[in-house]
C-alpha cells in the first residue's frame, strides 16, 4: 500500500512513525514540511499527493492539520492528534476518516479530537483512543495505526 504521510510541526521525515510503515511493507512517501509557513507544507503535500496518488494519508499532528487541508478527493485518511485547531481552515474530515489520540495528551487537547469527529459526524469507530501521551510511538498506537490504515484502504467507506 503506498502512503502520504505528513510529519508533525518540529519533525522531520523518516521518524518512527513512518519507519514503522515501511518495516511493514508499505511504501511511504513522507515529505519535509515547512515548520514556519502552514501554506508551503500544505503545497508541498499537495504536490506529493497529486504525483504519486496515495491509497491512505497519515497525518501527525500539524501534518493532520495539513491533510485536512488538501484537495484528497477520497483518499481515505488517519488522523493522529490532529492539530486542526492551530492551522489551517478546515474544520471537518471526510467520512471513512480515522482519528487516534490519546485521552492524556500533553499537547493537543484530547476535547478537540472529540469536537472534530462530531463536527464530522463520524461514527464511534472513528475515533480511536490509545496511548498515553502525544507522540504516539508506543506499541500499541503504532499497531492501530498500521491497523488502521489497512482498514481503511480495503474499505474507505466503513
Amino acid at each position: 500500500m503506498k502512503i502520504l504521510f505528513l510529519h508533525g510541526w518540529n519533525s522531520v521525515p523518516g521518524g518512527l512513525k513512518p519507519s514503522y510503515l515501511i518495516e511493514r511493507g508499505h511504501e511511504v512517501i513522507n515529505p519535509a514540511l515547512d515548520d514556519d509557513d502552514f501554506a508551503e507544507a500544505v503545497r508541498a503535500a499537495q504536490d506529493e499527493y497529486d504525483r504519486h496518488h496515495p491509497d491512505v494519508i497519515v497525518g501527525s499532528s500539524r501534518g493532520g492539520a495539513v491533510a485536512m487541508n488538501l484537495a484528497s478527493g477520497s483518499t481515505p485518511m488517519v488522523l493522529l492528534c490532529p492539530a486542526w485547531k492551530r492551522w489551517g481552515t478546515a474544520r471537518s474530515v471526510k467520512p471513512g476518516t480515522v482519528i487516534l489520540h490519546s485521552e492524556t495528551d500533553e499537547v493537543i487537547p484530547f476535547s478537540e479530537t472529540r469536537e472534530l469527529a462530531k463536527v464530522s459526524g463520524l461514527p464511534e469507530s472513528g475515533l480511536i483512543v490509545v496511548g498515553h501521551e502525544h507522540r504516539l510511538g508506543d506499541p500499541e498506537s503504532l499497531a492501530a495505526m498500521v491497523g488502521s490504515c489497512e482498514r481503511i484502504a480495503l474499505n474507505p467507506h466503513v
